[in-house]
């Protein structure tokens, strides 16, 4: 209940913070994905080719006609419904993961009471601490394994606040200073698997993915524009 409380809230935000205007340059393959994806969306995987050029291409940040259009609002509550559906139920994905190279992610803020997901854009890291901690990491891009990754404990990160319609510079500590650093990692086409020290197969993962597989969970559409 609690995540469709956040779904509710984000939706109207949405609807009653900023100003929607026509896009401009979203491309044709972007519109695509954009006006034809459920609010559950495809998720991007290492073992398919086209899938894997996506994630390891550099995203590219938002026009501000973008920032104001209904694409970008959809995508912003897609990203939100697919990070928290059951079939994936992570803490973080970013717009690579659902085809397209833009700079957008959606996260649990562990930081904030009620730890809320929230959607961001144009989505820089300006600063890391020198301070880092080893930890676990899993990625929905890379099914069925885990890592050991080294993140830096503090970041500075700049965003484009989807909620207030504004841009924001914010210090950022402690397992969501992780989940920001993993994630815009995506937007700069590297995978957490490029940092691990190791590697692992997860076989409680690979059981659960298996059990949505075969109920069609992860089956690209047929109007893929990238296959």
């Amino acid at each position: 209940m609690k995540k469709y409380f956040f779904l509710i809230v984000a939706a109207f935000m949405f609807a009653t913070g900023c100003h929607q205007r026509p896009s401009l340059s979203f491309t044709q393959e972007e519109l695509l994905i954009l006006n034809r994806s459920d609010s559950v969306m495809y998720l991007t995987v290492v073992t398919d080719r086209a899938d894997s050029l996506i994630l390891r291409k550099v995203s590219r940040d938002f026009t501000d006609p973008e920032l104001q259009s209904k694409e970008f609002q959809t995508l912003a509550r897609n990203l939100l419904a697919t990070v928290q559906d059951p079939s994936q139920d992570g803490v973080g994905i970013a717009a690579p993961q659902v085809g397209l190279n833009l700079r957008m992610l959606a996260l649990m803020r562990y930081d904030k009471e009620g730890k809320p997901i929230e959607a961001y854009a144009n989505v820089h890291i300006l600063d890391l601490s020198a301070s880092k901690k080893k930890g676990p990491e899993g990625c929905l891009s890379i099914p069925n394994y885990r890592g050991e990754v080294s993140r830096s404990d503090s970041i500075v990160v700049s965003y484009y606040d989807i909620n207030t319609c504004t841009h924001r510079t914010d210090t950022v500590t402690g397992y969501t200073a992780v989940i920001f650093q993993h994630e815009t990692d995506h937007l700069e086409g590297i995978l957490y698997t490029d940092r691990a020290d190791t590697v692992y197969f997860n076989q409680r993962w690979a059981d659960e993915r298996k059990q949505y597989e075969q109920e069609g969970a992860y089956t690209k559409p047929g109007w893929w524009p990238y296959k």
